[in-house]
């Protein structure tokens, strides 16, 4: 079994619940209920860690901030102005994938979704290391046959060579939710507490295959433009 460090042990956080609550929810058994919850958290952890340089999700909010920056320049810019570039507004939908933003079905659908799509046949092992979540990976070169074995999310990311774990499909649907406001906060936002209530106003109202797909867009949009640009 893996060993941690006790800096390394998670407690039971704010959050935590909200990852907990559908497997208790959907499950009768307590015992596949807990062994959902743990397997959930290995590959959430990061999310709820918090250091004396860095907060759980800080580092999606940084790949959050990028993305923005590349498809959306104008919104980022706006953001920026606002005192509002360290996506702080994003943190609570990241944490706790989107359950507090979409309704109880559509969240586990998206979850669903999400993991489905991001499968990588590797990522068992992972669980067991605590280095996932630190972006210590490496570019793996796959021939098409193998690459069916992976989510479509993933397989994009390889196909070009990137292997960051913290632009996951999370972060683009974070970056959906924004382009779907993308007026309203251009318009009204004066400051980041009119970001924040704009954002708020979503919960229970987003269609949760209409933001999956825009996501998408968004992923390829920006894996685009990270492409080397011909001479």
């Amino acid at each position: 079994s893996p060993r941690y460090d006790v800096a390394d042990l998670l407690f039971t956080v704010a959050g935590m619940n909200d990852i907990c609550s559908p497997m208790v929810m959907l499950l009768e058994n307590e015992a596949d209920a807990f062994w959902c919850f743990e397997r959930a958290m290995r590959r959430l952890r990061d999310n709820f860690k918090v250091t004396s340089t860095s907060i759980g999700v800080q580092s999606r909010l940084s790949s959050l901030s990028a993305i923005i920056k590349v498809v959306d320049p104008k919104l980022h810019q706006h953001l920026e102005d606002l005192d509002g570039g360290e996506y702080l507004f994003a943190f609570r939908m990241l944490m706790v994938l989107f359950r507090r933003e979409f309704s109880f079905v559509d969240a586990l659908y998206l979850w669903e979704l999400m993991w489905a799509m991001e499968y990588n046949p590797k990522y068992f092992s992972f669980y067991e290391d605590n280095s996932i979540g630190e972006g210590k990976c490496a570019p793996e070169k796959l021939d098409d046959k193998t690459l069916e074995q992976y989510g479509k999310f993933e397989r994009n990311n390889l196909k070009i060579g990137s292997c960051d774990y913290q632009s996951a499909l999370a972060v683009f649907l974070a970056a959906s939710i924004l382009e779907i406001k993308h007026k309203r906060i251009l318009n009204e936002a004066k400051g980041v507490d009119d970001v924040v209530k704009i954002l708020g106003d979503v919960t229970g109202n987003l269609d949760a295959k209409k933001a999956c797909k825009e996501a998408l867009i968004i992923q390829k949009k920006f894996l685009k433009a990270q492409q080397p640009q011909p001479q």
